[in-house]
């Protein structure tokens, strides 16, 4: 699948605060900026992936004059759950999370409840299918405002896509923890994306391996992908399906040690730094990502709530669609190091406008992220 800046959206050549989008005056008697606290539950602050989280947030705390807290769990069950405890315990009155399974948002939720403190999650959203009485619980709660993730399944099939059409057959698969529902979302749309392929291809089928499973850890990474190599010698493509970077990093290092770079294609979730270097020489097919501005679609959200300008929780579930970017050449990827490495994509002013849209807008503004619309604004 080529990418292209045509496959955007078209160029928007405002800011943040589009013409039509409504905002608000803060109530008089809301919270003074600087008391605010709001707390990051965060799987890793200091990865590939949530380095660039922590970045945008800490850049959109200095834009508001708001405090934030981070905590770090490491995607570990009991620390999910305790990181929220803490969090409230330290003051803070709303709360972003990530990782968060569907059965540690129960604690969570009623954390937040008990503490009356605000709470969305990122990169991630409870399932109404596989888990209804847990969505039920956080539709109900009066603090738990809602989701903002991406189109996970669809994220699969672009990226399963751009391996069948550089003619990799045999991929195999990394996962990093069994039962995480953005895994199981991407997994599924990875086997949409070869059945797709076989029914439209009988005669040039491709295969898709049992994930192995690598945590979050380049180690990990790395011996999963010595182990599908060892498991098949026909393999010509992996995925490492994420996990923050890491593990990543570690299937690359283990096919350049096997002397495989070039003859094994990977693709992945979650921009690397080098990503242009890698696309070059061969290392990396193709990726998704740039989508580290998930969180502060969710920042905003926690922070209109503590300052009362979102209210009426109780009984809704907000649900925000975040749109991933696609890279398959050097070529894709010099706009997105232009506009989302080498500075941020908003401004401290946008940052500041972005704050003052209300839920609907704020929707939107997440909607249009993309490459186009960052160089629109930064030509202004």
């Amino acid at each position: 699948m080529k990418f292209t800046l045509k496959k955007f959206a078209k160029a928007i050549a405002c800011t943040v605060v589009a013409a039509g989008i409504a905002s608000f005056s803060n109530p008089a008697n809301a919270i003074e900026n600087k008391d605010i606290k709001i707390g990051v539950s965060i799987w890793s602050s200091t990865d590939v992936l949530g380095s660039c989280c922590k970045k945008v947030l800490d850049e959109a705390a200095k834009a508001l004059g708001v405090n934030v807290q981070y905590v770090d769990q490491a995607h570990v069950s009991e620390k999910v759950t305790a990181s929220v405890e803490k969090l409230a315990a330290a003051g803070c009155q709303g709360i972003i999370i990530c990782n968060s399974s569907d059965t540690e948002m129960v604690s969570a939720i009623k954390t937040a409840n008990a503490n009356q403190v605000y709470l969305a999650q990122f990169f991630r959203i409870i399932s109404k299918e596989a888990s209804p009485q847990i969505y039920k619980m956080a539709t109900k709660s009066d603090y738990y405002i809602g989701a903002v993730h991406e189109d996970e399944p669809d994220n699969g099939v672009h990226l399963v896509n751009i391996l069948l059409n550089k003619g990799c057959r045999n991929i195999g698969l990394i996962g990093w923890e069994q039962g995480d529902a953005t895994w199981l979302g991407r997994w599924a749309g990875y086997k949409a994306g070869v059945e797709q392929w076989n029914k439209d291809h009988p005669n040039d089928k491709a295969t898709l391996s049992e994930p192995q499973y690598a945590g979050t850890s380049s180690e990990g990474g790395s011996k999963a992908a010595e182990a599908l190599m060892a498991a098949n010698p026909k393999l010509d493509a992996l995925i490492p399906a994420g996990g923050g970077g890491d593990p990543l990093q570690g299937a690359i290092a283990a096919v350049e040690r096997a002397g495989k770079t070039g003859s094994i294609s990977i693709v992945s979730t979650d921009f690397l730094p080098d990503l242009g270097q890698r696309l070059a020489n061969g290392s990396m097919a193709g990726q998704s990502g740039g989508h580290y501005c998930d969180p502060l679609i969710a920042f905003m959200a926690v922070y209109n709530a503590i300052k009362g300008n979102y209210k009426d929780f109780g009984g809704k579930f907000e649900d925000i669609t975040f749109p991933y970017l696609y890279v398959s050449s050097p070529d894709d990827y010099k706009d997105y190091e232009k506009y989302f490495v080498d500075r941020l994509p908003f401004t401290d002013a946008e940052l500041v406008d972005m704050s003052n849209l209300d839920l609907e807008g704020l929707k939107a503004a997440a909607a249009k992220i993309s490459i186009e619309d960052a160089a629109a604004r930064a030509a202004k």
